[in-house]
């Protein structure tokens, strides 16, 4: 993990995305704090390529309404999340309070991100499918074991969820799923079958996991596990995965 135990602040990451030709990107918070939202909602302010910002809200609090309401006022703030796999409680999106908190997201349009491991997967669809109108992503591919090759119940998850049409997914993170030093391109092709043919092209989004991919390899190679998958696709499917899809999503101006 000492790959990733620094800071990592934009002026890192702009040359990443000129050089692959992105034109902005979204940053996700990774810290649960109100001090976290600050901290990146101040470098979305004086970095025009930050296009918008995944805060933290404890939507289990009595005046989460009231921090959302504060928070939609910034113009970069698109979202929320919670670190949902971390909880002891697996099936905590499922808590009274928290889904009291989420029904809030709709009346400011702001979107969700799921962060969850494969054992959430049942929790999530039970969750999702109370909230119609509001727009959900799952990070990650939601982490399935690719180092160990287990597929099989993660893929009826994933394949449940996709039913719902305001889910999408955020093709992000996989190589620290991998064996981190020895994983090879065909890892990922069964995962990235499973995803592409449950939300369709439309509802997929690119997600480098930078900086923490940098622990199995780094950007360019999380990149070209990507990009060597979706080279087949058509013009347009590119342009809606690489970017427009995003943009669609988050609402980037």
């Amino acid at each position: 993990m000492n790959a990733i135990q620094r800071d990592f602040l934009p002026d890192d990451l702009k040359p990443l995305l000129d050089k692959n030709g992105f034109d902005g990107c979204v940053a996700v918070q990774a810290d649960q704090s109100e001090a976290e939202n600050e901290f990146l909602l101040g470098l979305a302010d004086d970095n025009d390529f930050i296009k918008g910002v995944v805060g933290w809200v404890d939507f289990r609090a009595t005046d989460a309404g009231k921090q959302l309401e504060q928070l939609s006022s910034q113009k970069k703030l698109k979202g929320l999340r919670h670190v949902l796999q971390g909880e002891a409680d697996r099936a905590l999106m499922l808590n009274p309070q928290f889904m009291e908190g989420i029904r809030a997201l709709k009346r400011h349009d702001l979107t969700y991100d799921i962060l969850i491991f494969p054992d959430q997967l049942g929790y999530t669809y039970q969750f999702v499918k109370n909230f119609g109108g509001t727009r959900f992503v799952i990070d990650h591919i939601a982490k399935p074991d690719i180092k160990n090759k287990n597929i099989e119940k993660w893929a009826l998850g994933i394949r449940a969820i996709a039913k719902h049409e305001n889910v999408w997914c955020k093709v992000s993170g996989m190589v620290t799923e991998a064996d981190w030093h020895n994983w090879v391109l065909s890892d990922f092709e069964p995962y990235l079958d499973v995803i592409f043919e449950a939300f369709g092209t439309k509802r997929l989004m690119f997600g480098s996991d930078w900086p923490v991919c940098n622990v199995a390899g780094g950007y360019q190679q999380m990149l070209s596990i990507v990009k060597n998958y979706t080279s087949k696709l058509s013009a347009t499917e590119q342009a809606d995965f690489w970017g427009l899809n995003a943009i669609e999503f988050y609402k980037l101006n």
